[in-house]
């Protein structure tokens, strides 16, 4: 046997025992310490951790029922709960050793013992202690690192009445496993909500992971989410988890879900009905246990209108929607939110803090933001890297004159019909064709709207 690091506890009250086992396994082991009073075990592991204790499962009691090991393996249990135990004992039968498993010993060894025998028994003990901590350092490396990714998206910044409402649906969508739909323009803060609603959520500790179904394509889209096995493709090299299983226990939130082909939504929705996947190459099914976020900026309504969306798999991931209002509708929060990435970027960059005039102020709350809080944030980034007064005056902001919000219309008449149907043409235009949206804005419905799109010849 290779000699490799490790520390181990041997706790007995026979002098004899602890030396001969002492010489035994110092050969192989990198620290072996004796202790013949098991009333020292509490401060021992107060003050060390080992990686297998051997525990005598009697000292003064009765020999033949094993009461004190078992008492003293319940100590060490609380406090290590990670401890890998093996019980030792001259007295042992079938029946004490299920016992000594149940009560949460990793082994059971008869003395006298063969050396060989004792041996293989620390080995695997020592390799499970091993993998014990191997896997206790990569769960608080992956918290760590969901915690630093997690900062950018930390906090969703508002005072405003729509972001108020956003705020309390997430606090009762977040404690349930509701699946949820966010929907919103690009830059309003989906990915930001559906953290909100992870770090809110009973899965907490567990993995957030995020995946941009619109960067992934048609042909990639089984082995990235659903992964696959060595030899299935020539590029498979090696047994790969797919998105769906690295989630598990934890949150999957589906970006841009709207950009998935009809065939793909399939796929999707087989997935989300049976909760198992099956890598390429394999015919094994695999259970998955995910909480499911969802996100488009498409109108996924029109979608499913239109055939482009199934609707089954609309109902499967939309059990809470939640609609996030684009910049120009919360502009009572640019300050706010201006405020925050001053405060970052200043720091970032390593320039005294920044504020804003009441003139830039009025600047920014009169610009339409096509690209919402992602743009005031990038924008705010670069005015704190090109200017130098603490003060920020208009002219250190410059947006195309084209996006200025523009919120009067001309008119060569006022004749009522004229008025309207430039007001139509204005808003249409505003949301990009959308005429759901555009119906919505003008307080009318998709049929009346329709109705005068005939009239004016629109």
């Amino acid at each position: 046997m290779i000699s490799k690091q490790g520390k181990i506890l041997i706790v007995d009250d026979d002098e004899d025992v602890l030396f001969s086992a002492r010489l035994l396994l110092k050969q192989y082991y990198s620290i072996v310490r004796i202790e013949k009073n098991p009333e020292q075990i509490p401060s021992i592991l107060k003050d060390d951790h080992y990686d297998v204790i051997l525990l005598d499962m009697n000292f003064t009691g009765d020999a033949a029922t094993g009461t004190e090991g078992f008492n003293w393996l319940k100590k060490i249990l609380e406090i290590a709960p990670d401890a890998v135990v093996i019980l030792i004992t001259a007295f042992g039968n079938i029946e004490m050793a299920v016992k000594a498993i149940k009560e949460g010993a990793m082994d059971f060894v008869l003395k006298p013992w063969q050396n060989e025998k004792l041996l293989a028994t620390v080995s695997s003990a020592m390799k499970l202690s091993q993998s014990k901590y191997e896997i206790k350092n990569l769960l608080s490396r992956q918290k760590q690192l969901s915690e630093d990714i997690d900062q950018q998206f930390h906090n969703i910044i508002g005072n405003s009445d729509e972001i108020k409402k956003i705020f309390g649906t997430i606090q009762k969508v977040a404690d349930t496993e509701a699946n949820v739909l966010i929907l919103g323009e690009n830059g309003t803060g989906k990915e930001l909500a559906a953290r909100a609603i992870h770090r809110q959520s009973k899965r907490k500790d567990q993995i957030f992971l995020s995946v941009d179904m619109g960067a992934i394509s048609e042909s990639l889209f089984e082995s990235e989410l659903f992964g696959y096995t060595k030899g299935a493709f020539t590029d498979a090299k090696e047994d790969k988890a797919g998105r769906f299983e690295v989630a598990s226990g934890g949150t999957l939130f589906l970006d841009e879900i709207g950009n998935l082909s009809f065939n793909l939504q399939m796929k999707l929705l087989t997935v989300l009905q049976s909760r198992q996947v099956t890598r390429i190459g394999s015919s094994i099914s695999r259970p998955i246990d995910i909480r499911l976020i969802c996100a488009t900026n498409l109108p996924v309504d029109e979608l499913v209108s239109e055939k482009r969306f199934r609707q089954d798999l609309l109902y499967r991931i939309n059990t809470v929607e939640i609609h996030l209002p684009p910049l120009r509708k919360r502009i009572e929060d640019i300050p706010l939110l201006a405020d925050h990435f001053l405060k970052i970027y200043c720091k970032k960059y390593n320039k005294a803090f920044k504020k804003l005039s009441p003139q830039s102020l009025r600047k920014l709350e009169q610009y339409r933001w096509p690209g919402n809080i992602r743009e005031l944030q990038h924008m705010i980034e670069r005015v704190v890297i090109m200017s130098e007064p603490e003060i920020l005056q208009p002219e250190d902001f410059y947006f195309s004159s084209k996006d200025i919000k523009d919120d009067e219309l001309s008119f060569n008449n006022y004749h009522l019909d004229d008025v309207e149907k430039k007001l139509i043409i204005k808003v249409i235009s505003k949301h990009g064709g959308n005429l759901t949206k555009a119906a919505k804005e003008l307080g009318l419905t998709r049929a009346s709207l329709y109705r005068r799109l005939e009239k004016y010849g629109l």
